[in-house]
């Protein structure tokens, strides 16, 4: 019961985060963000948002630094978005899963052409 909640929270809190960032924030230094997953704890506690900036890993970490910034802003947000008696923590990572598919692509890509010449 409590992981189907924390799932629908993570999905209201998905949309409402692309929103925000997209429309509110007006930090420099927060580039193109994509919201391309949320994990919420059960207990609604913490949330965990992973995000795909555009760019060289400079400008990455620098959107990284203004949401970190922007953290108590965007909670407050998400405070008067979606009903719950605690918004719960924010926490941003990169997702790599885009980087790690890209790198596996290529070398299957490699293997391949390496196969073809033999």
């Amino acid at each position: 019961m409590g992981d189907l909640r924390a799932n629908r929270v993570a999905e209201s809190m998905k949309k409402e985060l692309g929103d925000i960032i997209s429309r509110k924030i007006k930090d420099p230094r927060v580039g193109f963000v994509t919201i391309t997953d949320v994990e919420v704890t059960g207990d609604l506690q913490q949330a965990k948002v992973f995000i795909s900036v555009l760019g060289e890993e400079e400008n990455r970490q620098e959107t990284l630094v203004g949401l970190a910034k922007a953290k108590g802003f965007i909670r407050s947000e998400i405070g008067q978005r979606i009903r719950l008696r605690k918004t719960p923590e924010l926490q941003f990572e990169f997702d790599d899963a885009m980087e790690r598919g890209n790198r596996i692509e290529h070398i299957l890509r490699e293997l391949n052409q390496s196969s073809d010449h033999e």
